[in-house]
């Protein structure tokens, strides 16, 4: 249902059995896929692909454009995949010239107040709790958690599996599989909770565990961290998830335990 109140470009194209609430604005060269309830007072600018099945609620801003001194009103894009839901006053803005595209994968879920800058990278199943500020150029792996009020330095990488405690500040890369806490942020423990709810085995998970014993519990730096885990421990496809995360590092990756 298209409320008459709304306001909805002519070159704006709606799949079937989109519901579209009053005083929502969508402009021209947008795209939303079939059964995507947009709720009122949403704003949602050119360059905006949105997938099937999706919620979006009232106040939020889709396809601005970005707050970078060097965007010189280049095209670019917001993609958000099938049955993400959006809560209110979240602002996603589109790309740069960098990546010409801000992506949101399938299934996320962004609690209300939280902004995605320019050219980031949110993979699929990815919960972002409310008030959540991601800079520019941040990539976050599939099922990862990010607390509540926290703030993350651009092109930081969060790995899969991950959680982000509450009111973080995020200046480094957060490994996968992991809990990131305290201030400066550091390493808090395997995500075994997270993990065992997502099907991870016991065994999978001790194995996890080891890695990152060798990574932070001892004083060696991570290049001989790395060595010694790919001679010592079997390869399998945590161990080297982990292990290529931390060598393709370029803001380097956070602390291990703080004494």
């Amino acid at each position: 249902m298209i409320n008459k109140l709304s306001e909805i470009s002519e070159k704006a194209q709606l799949g079937e059995n989109v519901s579209v609430e009053a005083f929502s604005s969508i402009h021209a060269n947008v795209e939303i896929g079939d059964g995507t309830w947009i709720g009122s007072n949403v704003t949602i600018y050119p360059g905006a692909r949105i997938g099937k099945n999706c919620r979006i609620f009232p106040g939020a801003v889709i396809a601005a454009i970005p707050q970078d001194l060097k965007f010189k009103g280049e095209d670019s894009l917001v993609e958000i995949g099938d049955e993400t839901t959006i809560r209110e006053f979240v602002t996603i803005n589109r790309g740069t010239a960098d990546k010409q595209t801000t992506k949101i994968g399938k299934q996320c879920l962004l609690m209300a107040y939280v902004h995605i800058a320019h050219d980031c990278l949110i993979h699929d199943r990815v919960i972002i709790a409310n008030s959540v500020q991601v800079a520019g150029h941040v990539t976050i792996d599939d099922w990862a958690f990010i607390g509540g009020s926290s703030a993350i330095h651009q092109f930081v990488k969060i790995g899969m599996h991950s959680m982000v405690s509450g009111g973080s500040l995020v200046r480094k890369d957060v490994p996968p599989f992991t809990k990131a806490a305290r201030e400066p942020l550091s390493y808090a423990g395997v995500n075994s909770l997270g993990l065992r709810r997502r099907g991870f085995e016991g065994k999978t998970i001790s194995e996890i565990q080891e890695v990152y014993r060798y990574l932070f519990l001892n004083s060696w730096n991570n290049s001989r961290a790395l060595e010694e885990i790919e001679i010592n421990l079997p390869a399998t496809k945590e161990r080297d998830e982990i292990v290529n995360f931390i060598r393709s590092s370029e803001r380097g990756v956070m602390k291990g335990y703080i004494q």
